[in-house]
């Protein structure tokens, strides 16, 4: 009977030990955007989970740090709070939300009892309009078996944004010349990161002998007609190419920001007739 009694209570002791050993660990690899400059940006990140052979898993993201984030409006932390708004997908096209509702959003799968390959990926979205300056974000992760053990880690989110500036011009078009006083407005548009402080100068022109304060349209046998280009519309503020003296100073915020050309041709005699132009080269300086 002692003999019987001892085989029976090692074969029980053998029936639970796999339920007991039952576990899963997750190591995931960092989330890398570079550089976002306002364009879409897609990326695709991944790791390893290793659960018991033939155990089923749940692989949950958390919402990260990011104040009032989501898991399905997650966003990465900058400087002075700002913060750069990205989602986190379990399919390359980002139509499937990674979040943390076990089986509903979560990366799924059943344990071989070696590392499996995950992965996953993540979209900055277009538009956007951050401050320069490094952005991160962190995600916890937790690998939860069916039964037994989980296992929690976490991996980093980030990108950078970097100053940036553009600028583009519309034509100035004094029109008729008849001798008489003319002035006109045309736009300069600056378009700059946020927060980023910029200076608008315009050169000389192409005309022989003009300065940034006698600047000249060339016409028909080389005759000229000069003009002035100001910062504002009462035309006391010369618009040249010296920084901090002539230019004209912002701030950007993200967006398109249009600054008004004062353009102003004084009365003098007419001149041959003929179409007169010059070409104006606007320096954007950031």
């Amino acid at each position: 009977m002692k003999r019987v009694l001892g085989l029976a209570a090692l074969l029980m002791f053998g029936w639970f030990t796999p339920a007991l050993g039952q576990s899963c660990n997750v190591t995931p690899n960092t989330i890398v955007f570079g550089t976002y400059t306002g364009a879409q940006v897609n990326v695709s990140s991944g790791g390893t989970v290793t659960c018991t052979n033939g155990i089923s898993y749940n692989i949950t993201a958390s919402a990260g740090t990011s104040t009032g984030a989501t898991t399905t409006t997650r966003a990465m932390t900058g400087p002075g709070g700002a913060t750069l708004a990205y989602k986190l997908c379990r399919d390359s096209a980002c139509s499937l939300n990674w979040g943390n509702t076990i089986n509903t959003d979560t990366i799924r799968g059943t344990g071989n009892g070696s590392a499996q390959p995950i992965s996953y990926y993540g979209i900055l979205a277009s538009g956007q309009t951050p401050t320069p300056g490094s952005y991160t974000d962190t995600i916890s992760l937790l690998a939860i078996p069916r039964t037994g053990t989980s296992h929690a880690n976490s991996f980093t989110v980030m990108a950078t944004v970097s100053k940036a500036c553009t600028v583009s011009a519309t034509n100035l078009n004094f029109g008729a010349y008849t001798g008489a006083l003319v002035s006109v407005a045309s736009t300069v548009t600056a378009n700059c990161t946020n927060t980023t402080p910029y200076n608008i100068g315009f050169n000389a022109g192409t005309s022989t002998g003009a300065t940034v304060t006698t600047r000249k349209m060339t016409g028909p046998g080389g005759l000229t007609l000069t003009y002035g280009l100001f910062r504002d519309a009462a035309y006391t503020l010369n618009w040249g190419n010296t920084v901090g003296i002539d230019t004209k100073a912002g701030t950007g915020n993200g967006g398109a920001q249009a600054l008004t050309v004062y353009g102003r041709m004084p009365a003098g005699p007419l001149v041959n007739p003929g179409v007169y132009s010059d070409t104006i080269i606007a320096t954007l300086t950031y």
